[in-house]
């Protein structure tokens, strides 16, 4: 029996690194306007221990989880692409209780709502038969 044990916890160790998965998504604004909104996320949501942030290569590593589900290390890194900005989250294994992946992207999407400025409003057009110069 406590062979078995040893082996099945050998094979944990080995496999666990398989269960990290890159997820990428496009976002429709540049680098330069995505990497607040993640820095923003990492610093000030509260869940999440920065081990460390780069600028100028727009990449942060950052730990998540505590006591029942242990700790797991994530990274992010934005790589343009044109006007668009690919982003891009190693994650640990996410299952039925984690979802490292789902949280930070919703995460990222609410801080880059809240940073981006209010667009102005289309200015209305005039009534039927009122001149536009008055």
């Amino acid at each position: 029996m406590r062979r078995f044990t040893v082996v099945a916890l050998m094979l944990l160790v080995v496999a666990g690194p398989s269960f990290a998965k890159t997820h990428k998504d496009m976002y429709s604004v540049s680098c330069g306007v995505l990497w607040p909104a993640v820095k923003d996320t990492l610093r000030n949501s509260g869940k999440y221990g920065i081990l460390g942030i780069d600028n100028t290569e727009m990449t942060a590593s950052f730990v998540i989880g505590g006591t029942l589900t242990g700790k797991r290390i994530n990274s992010v890194v934005l790589n343009a692409k044109g006007d668009t900005c690919e982003m891009q989250v190693q994650t640990a294994f996410s299952g039925l209780v984690n979802n490292d992946y789902g949280d930070f992207k919703k995460r990222v999407d609410e801080s880059l709502a809240k940073l981006q400025p209010a667009q102005p409003a289309a200015p209305t057009p005039p009534a039927k038969g009122e001149n536009p110069k008055n």
